[in-house]
């Protein structure tokens, strides 16, 4: 059980993480705006972000504030990663309640089939700081959205 609460907990690191290091570049068709989504992913000359609908499965973040300098990205909360193109980009997760994800070292969180060995699943999304059944959450304060998290294999 511990190590379910482990990955679980891991989801916030790899989550607004794993894009930081590597995403830093341009590109892109439209200008970015905030609640807009994309699909972001390391490429070999640097990072990529194809802007998307959000209800497309592969549009991993969504745009939570468009800043000149990283240090204006909201704090409190689970940290955003951040993308420099011409502004920077303060993203979070794109999660979608019921849907199932686990970390990818290219695409950062990856939506997976809820079989998928070490995923877990949104069980619930709210559109203000909230507590979840199980403690299990990641909370952004802009804008306000809580996900609760558990393990895909849970029930619940």
């Amino acid at each position: 059980m511990r190590k379910i609460g482990l990955g679980v907990g891991a989801v916030a690191v790899v989550a607004a993480g794993a894009f930081a290091l590597a995403l830093l570049g341009g590109g892109g068709d439209r200008t970015p705006a905030p609640g807009g989504c994309a699909h972001v992913e390391r490429v070999e000359e640097g990072a990529a972000y194809k802007v998307l609908d959000c209800t497309a499965t592969d549009a991993n973040v969504r745009v939570a504030k468009v800043v000149d300098d990283a240090s204006e990205c909201p704090r409190g909360g689970a940290p955003y990663t951040i993308f420099k193109r011409s502004d920077t980009l303060c993203l979070m997760p794109n999660f979608v309640e019921g849907a199932c994800y686990r970390g990818d070292r290219a695409a950062g969180m990856k939506r997976v089939d809820c079989t998928t060995a070490q995923a877990i699943r949104v069980a619930g999304v709210t559109r203000e700081p909230a507590e979840c059944a199980n403690g299990k959450k990641l909370t952004y304060v802009e804008p306000a959205v809580t996900y609760c998290l558990v393990p895909a294999s849970d029930p619940r």
